[in-house]
């Protein structure tokens, strides 16, 4: 069991946090997901048909979060937030990336709806999981660069377990270490806003989207929402 807590001090900085802790076990990443293929193959077609478009930096959802990253002192333009740095990517290419089913089905609801998203494989979290400031002093390893350690900025906003750090600057990058790969089996997916109040609709749509997408090839998935008002869950 891992608890996820939302610190007071961040509780407190951003009051609309609403943040979908989706948890799926059993997950069998070695098959095809059919639906995700063709989740991301209407995305594409949309893109290029000129009938959708993901959020940019000029849409409430993202430019939520570039203010929030210029108040821990990121500069959200070299530092994107995740969902900000998928849709452009998608926009200049023409195509979402392929990684494993898993992160593709997260990757695909992300820019659907416009919020970050991440996943954490629970195997290789030690402990509970916190989002809070960072002092410093903490460590973090990025994906894909095993021999890279690197120290967030004080007051940046963190994913860290016991071991070290899981995100930094909030949702712009994953630690190496707990990396989704086709052989996870128990992951924790997450969907975040700033303004619970105004786009909890979307995170919620958003959770169901990513289990429908789980469905039929993990034994188990559940949501979570965590927030100021509920600063702790367990998964």
């Amino acid at each position: 069991m891992n608890t996820f807590r939302l610190s007071p001090a961040v509780a407190e900085e951003f009051p609309g946090t609403l943040i979908a802790v989706v948890t799926a076990t059993g997950l069998r990443g070695h098959e095809d997901w059919p639906a995700t293929t063709a989740a991301q193959e209407d995305l594409e077609r949309q893109l290029a048909d000129g009938t959708w478009q993901p959020a940019d930096e000029s849409d409430p959802r993202v430019e939520a979060w570039h203010t929030a990253y210029r108040s821990f002192g990121t500069n959200p333009r070299r530092v994107r937030p995740s969902v900000d740095a998928l849709g452009r990517r998608l926009a200049k290419k023409g195509s979402l990336p392929r990684i494993n089913p898993a992160v593709d089905s997260y990757n695909a609801v992300s820019v659907r709806h416009g919020l970050p998203a991440g996943a954490f494989d629970l195997g290789r979290v030690t402990g509970d999981v916190e989002i809070r400031h960072a002092d410093g002093t903490e460590s973090f390893t990025p994906l894909g660069e095993p021999d890279t350690v690197e120290n967030p900025k004080p007051g940046e906003i963190i994913y860290t377990d016991t071991t070290d750090v899981l995100t930094r600057h909030w949702n712009h990058r994953d630690a190496h270490r707990t990396r989704v790969t086709e052989d996870s089996t128990h992951v924790a997916f997450v969907l975040e806003t700033l303004h619970g109040t105004r786009d909890g609709h979307l995170v919620e749509a958003a959770a169901a989207e990513l289990r429908e997408l789980l469905a039929g090839h993990c034994a188990l998935s559940t949501v979570h929402l965590l927030s100021p008002a509920h600063p702790r869950i367990t998964v």
